[in-house]
């Protein structure tokens, strides 16, 4: 019995592993026009629509970046699909405190690098000197030395509000650090 080949293939459990078939894999091609590698990244045709292209990696981040998600809502329909998905990502909130961004130990939040941004200080800067670039900048936009510029008055709540941002956070940290171990 030389020339015969017995199949794995019978009775009750299988005996080769599911997805060891020996045909060929239909693999789809990128729908970018001329890309010969896989597609296996969806996207949608356009907004609310089933229908999907599919690209490479390349193609799909290319696809992405000029992808406007609300294109075509209006205002409320926009507003009502962003609750609704906050609603149903509202598990994931347990995990925001994993949310620091940017190189570094993790200290400091995106919104706490956003205001040292604002203020104009690095991410590794100290308490004190937050504070003096705080005072400088308010005073230097406060609506009172500049009574007919609107752009020193936004610039002024900018200050104030990043001021507030790092102010909270290093609030937080100072009660989390007073807290007893258990």
């Amino acid at each position: 019995m030389a020339g015969t080949s017995r199949s794995n293939d019978w009775g009750f459990p299988r005996w080769r592993s599911y997805g060891g078939e020996r045909g060929a894999t239909q693999v789809r091609m990128c729908d970018r026009d001329g890309c010969t590698r896989p597609g296996d990244r969806p996207a949608p045709k356009s907004p609310n629509s089933p229908e999907r292209w599919y690209f490479c990696e390349e193609h799909a981040g290319e696809y992405n970046r000029g992808w406007n998600y609300f294109e075509g809502l209006s205002a409320e329909e926009a507003a009502a699909r962003e609750k609704a998905e906050r609603g149903t990502a509202s598990g994931y909130a347990e995990a925001s405190h994993y949310g620091w961004g940017g190189s570094g130990d993790g200290s400091r939040s995106r919104d706490e690098l956003r205001a040292l941004e604002v203020l104009g200080l690095d991410p590794d800067v100290e308490a004190d000197a937050v504070k003096a670039a705080w005072r400088k900048l308010a005073k230097a936009n406060h609506p009172d030395v500049n009574p007919n510029d609107p752009a020193a008055a936004e610039r002024f709540q900018a200050v104030q509000t990043a001021y507030e941002v790092l102010r909270a956070a290093d609030e937080r940290r100072e009660q989390a650090q007073a807290k007893p171990a258990r």
